[in-house]
């Protein structure tokens, strides 16, 4: 929906859990296929045989388990490293002594790494680091003496596991500091988008009771008196949501009547032509191409509510008797306007002070709609020469071109 922003939370860890699956049915059928080849050599093959029925069963039974981390509960943990504690214990019952002196390898081999793995992706490097010992401690039992491969292949197995659970911790903690920044952001446009209407509306309204009620005197110079508190209150709510001033620009202007423009709520592009139209009267020229100037709905809708703004600045600095010309320029990657006028220009410093006050028509209804269309908006000003007001918007170009050639062939 336009105007809302949506934070997708990600999971940085996801494509750890898909690489933990797929290892542990690799790992399976790398151990069956070890004791395979070494069937003969074994003391007692039937317990390995016993060994190995369970232990694929566990594998397939439990890949469900290991696909995220919630279906990867402490339990399941502790369970799943029994069986590779139980598989490395049972290795001496089951293989030849001679075979384990040699160095051979243990019942569930690079199986249990998996288990250790899955230890550090749930819960760091502190789990990482409690099952990588306890199968250290196992695999001396296994030998029965720290042999030098024996101490090479824990060590290798108890770095390795300790490394990805802190990589995963310090992944986590990205995520959120990511998701939070973008919540931030999200509320933040969100906040000015409402000020613009706010300005653009209630504030106006407030201003032009007070000033109607000061006029007329008596009852309504009260009612103008509490319209002016109220008018005060709002715009200091409104301006302490918004960017720093040291980031919106020093540009404001005192409030603008915005006339509202109706767009079609589609994604059919907007010949911003017939947008600006209704600005044009006696003291308002308006140049234009002879060819549609599209915009997507939106982009368009800001950019003649951004017109009216400056419009209406006119009307309020320059005087009603003020000429002004609004040039509406189409350029293959960007709709150019500039708004023109003929008044006395702003006072140096102007701007500046009227946004120290709240006054931000410029920073909002100006600006601010081009900066989040990915635009710009560049206010040149002499005293004496009059003000120009130049909008630059990006557009599709694909599919602007595309209603384009549309439009051309009718």
């Amino acid at each position: 929906m336009a105007g809302r922003e949506k934070v997708m939370r990600m999971s940085v860890e996801q494509p750890l859990w898909r690489a933990l699956t797929g290892y542990r049915v690799l790992a399976v059928l790398y151990a069956v296929g070890l004791f395979a080849t070494a069937y003969e050599e074994f003391a007692r093959p039937w317990l390995a045989v016993a060994y190995f029925a369970v232990l694929c069963v566990w594998t397939l039974a439990t890949l469900p388990r290991v696909a995220n981390a919630a279906s990867c509960t402490r339990r399941f943990l502790a369970a799943d490293l029994t069986v590779a504690l139980a598989g490395i214990l049972l290795t001496p019952l089951a293989d030849a002594h001679e075979r384990i002196q040699a160095g051979g390898p243990t019942l569930p081999s690079i199986w249990t790494a998996g288990s250790v793995l899955a230890f550090a992706v749930k819960g760091g490097w502190r789990w990482a680091a409690l099952a990588s010992t306890l199968v250290a401690v196992a695999n001396l039992a296994e030998r029965g003496s720290p042999a030098r491969d024996t101490v090479h292949n824990v060590i290798l197995v108890w770095v390795a596991s300790i490394a990805i659970g802190y990589v995963v911790e310090v992944a986590r903690a990205s995520e959120r500091t990511l998701a939070r920044a973008l919540e931030i952001e999200a509320a933040t446009r969100e906040r000015e988008r409402l000020a613009r209407d706010i300005h653009d509306s209630v504030l106006q309204v407030l201003a032009m009771v007070k000033r109607r009620g000061a006029a007329l005197g008596g009852e309504a110079a009260e009612l103008g008196r509490l319209a002016g508190e109220q008018e005060v209150a709002l715009r200091t709510l409104v301006s302490g949501g918004l960017v720093p001033v040291s980031r919106v620009s020093e540009d404001a202007a005192e409030g603008a009547v915005v006339r509202a423009v109706d767009v079609p709520d589609d994604d059919r592009p907007a010949d911003l032509r017939a947008l600006l139209a209704p600005y044009a009267c006696g003291r308002v020229g308006l140049a234009e191409p002879g060819a549609p100037v599209l915009l997507a709905p939106s982009a368009a809708r800001e950019v003649a509510a951004a017109v009216g703004a400056a419009l209406d600045n006119v009307r309020r600095h320059a005087g009603e008797r003020a000429r002004a010309w609004i040039l509406v320029e189409d350029e293959p990657d960007e709709v150019i306007v500039t708004v023109r006028d003929d008044g006395p220009g702003i006072p140096e410093g102007r701007l500046a002070q009227a946004e120290g006050e709240g006054r931000l028509g410029v920073a909002l209804s100006i600006r601010g709609r081009l900066r989040d269309l990915g635009g710009s908006a560049e206010l040149v000003s002499v005293p004496g020469q009059g003000t120009e007001v130049e909008l630059r918007v990006p557009k599709d170009t694909d599919d602007v071109r595309g209603a384009r050639g549309k439009a051309e062939q009718r």
